[in-house]
């Protein structure tokens, strides 16, 4: 609606103006909020989420990220003055699931645009242990149907309330074909908070998604031919990496790559690595070696670096998402004998 077309006299001047400031406050209050720069103010949740937002906002973005580095980001415990800047934001990209503390943060933020990572791909339960989570339907030896039923109701209360808990695995981001799919995403949505600047957000999610789908291509090629399918990791965070090139992750003790292993599972860690001819214990840079250097110790393995890539610090092999990655991939080749 063109304002000075529907005011023809000269004599309204005053009229034009108190509205044309009224038009300008409205469209300010429903704008993207941007910073003295004119950029659009981006907050991410952990370094994943940053990445993304770097590499596809490029100059017209001022990104802050909520987990500095060397935090453990599913620890992470806002300050007042994050959850600030968080209102504050033009634009918010996280992944829920992964920080409780922040999925609150966001539900409770009146911000316009937000965009949840994991709603722009597909997310899969993984058995901690390796390979998907399917659940348990064995029945019980020697109950009668209607005990069978009372504890299949329970199983199925029970298992419903772990997945609530513990919810899909979050880290869709080691996989390059997911976060090249998330990419698109959160481009899409930096067009509709910015669409002043939505040619240049589509050129670099472009060349982003170039980058990762190269990227998938070496990991893809350079992982085809080894001795062995099989890695041990602290972390169980690499199920959909495992998955999209023919893997198979065994975690020493599920999700947190700290917490101590069962001797059962050492046990059932060793036999595994004999058959499956492992050689290599892997931690990450965030976490205690400690535990898997007690398994190596205990299997006679080699101990390396699987960054899960949740944060980049000093001890980070590489200053990126794309250099640790290939990191990764170095180690995963060495550890699996690769040709």
């Amino acid at each position: 609606m063109n304002v000075r077309r529907l005011i023809p006299t000269a004599a309204t001047a005053g009229a034009v103006t108190l509205g044309l400031l009224a038009l300008s406050a409205c469209s300010t209050s429903d704008a993207a909020s941007v910073d003295g720069d004119g950029r659009l103010k981006v907050s991410a949740s952990f370094y994943p989420m940053q990445y993304l937002a770097e590499q596809i906002g490029g100059a017209n973005v001022t990104v802050t990220p909520l987990t500095k580095p060397g935090v453990e980001p599913h620890d992470l415990e806002l300050k007042p003055r994050q959850t600030a800047e968080l209102n504050d934001s033009g634009l918010i990209v996280y992944l829920k699931g992964v920080q409780p503390a922040v999925d609150k943060a966001i539900e409770q933020s009146d911000v316009k645009y937000k965009v949840d990572a994991a709603t722009l791909t597909q997310l899969e339960h993984f058995d901690t242990a390796g390979g998907h989570d399917h659940g348990h339907e064995e029945g019980h030896e020697g109950e009668s149907e209607a005990e069978h039923e009372e504890h299949a109701a329970e199983g199925e209360a029970g298992h419903e309330e772990h997945q609530d808990e513990a919810g899909a695995d979050p880290h869709i981001w080691l996989d390059p074909v997911k976060y090249a799919e998330v990419a698109k995403g959160v481009g899409a949505q930096m067009e509709k908070a910015d669409p002043d600047h939505a040619a240049d957000y589509r050129k670099n999610t472009d060349a982003l998604v170039a980058k990762l789908t190269a990227l998938h291509t070496d990991f893809e090629q350079g992982l085809r031919n080894s001795s062995t399918k099989t890695f041990i990791t602290t972390h169980s965070a690499f199920g959909y990496l495992a998955e999209r090139y023919g893997l198979e992750q065994e975690g020493i003790a599920g999700v947190d790559p700290e917490s101590e292993p069962s001797p059962a599972r050492i046990k059932e860690l060793q036999g595994i690595a004999k058959k499956d001819k492992v050689t290599t214990v892997f931690f990450e840079t965030l976490a205690s070696d400690k535990t898997a250097k007690t398994l190596a110790s205990d299997t006679g393995l080699r101990t390396d670096v699987l960054d899960p890539l949740e944060g980049i610090t000093d001890r980070s092999k590489g200053d990126d998402y794309i250099e640790v990655m290939r990191a990764n991939l170095a180690a995963l080749q060495k550890a699996l004998g690769a040709k």
